[in-house]
């Protein structure tokens, strides 16, 4: 296993860690300070893994599943327990799920067919968003309590508007593979 799939395999391995700093104050105080720390170390290894792969000429069938998939689990993770508690409303947490799911789909039936699908630009500024955005308010939780502000709520439309149209992108971009018949 490379440098890179070791990275990602790595950032898998912090989502039990973020929800345990989250849920499970430890020490003198509220740890989620320590599980906003550590889902911004998480989103700092999608950052890594990628240009590690791309510069040492690293990228594997494994990493391209194992990538984005990472992405997913950790966000995912991150938005059920911001919408639990508050911040994130649930149609927000709804809309990116759908999505991930949606363009899950579009790649294992590519898969089925042979062909990997790679996360596109619209993509990863979408995951981008989503991870700062979770981080805004991993943060902002500490200062301002579950309320959106103004910021936040730019965070949040942004985001939705990355998430919607890198969903209908994919499906545009893929539609041949719905093409074939069984």
């Amino acid at each position: 296993m490379n440098i890179a799939n070791k990275l990602t395999s790595f950032r898998v391995l912090l989502i039990p860690v973020f929800l345990f700093f989250y849920y499970y104050p430890i020490l003198s105080g509220d740890a989620r300070i320590l599980a906003a720390a550590v889902f911004v170390l998480a989103s700092f290894t999608d950052l890594i893994d990628g240009a590690v792969a791309r510069r040492y000429k690293l990228i594997t069938r494994f990493g391209m599943f194992l990538d984005p998939l990472a992405d997913k689990l950790l966000v995912c993770a991150a938005l059920v327990v911001m919408c639990a508690n508050g911040p994130i409303h649930p149609l927000v947490s709804v809309a990116i799920v759908s999505r991930e799911f949606i363009v899950t789909g579009i790649r294992l039936v590519a898969a089925e067919q042979g062909a990997v699908i790679a996360a596109d630009i619209f993509g990863k500024y979408k995951t981008a968003f989503q991870m700062v955005t979770i981080i805004y308010y991993l943060f902002g939780l500490q200062v301002h309590g579950p309320y959106f502000d103004g910021a936040g709520r730019a965070l949040v439309i942004v985001t939705l508007i990355l998430t919607v149209f890198s969903a209908f992108n994919y499906i545009y971009k893929n539609k041949s593979i719905f093409k074939g018949g069984i």
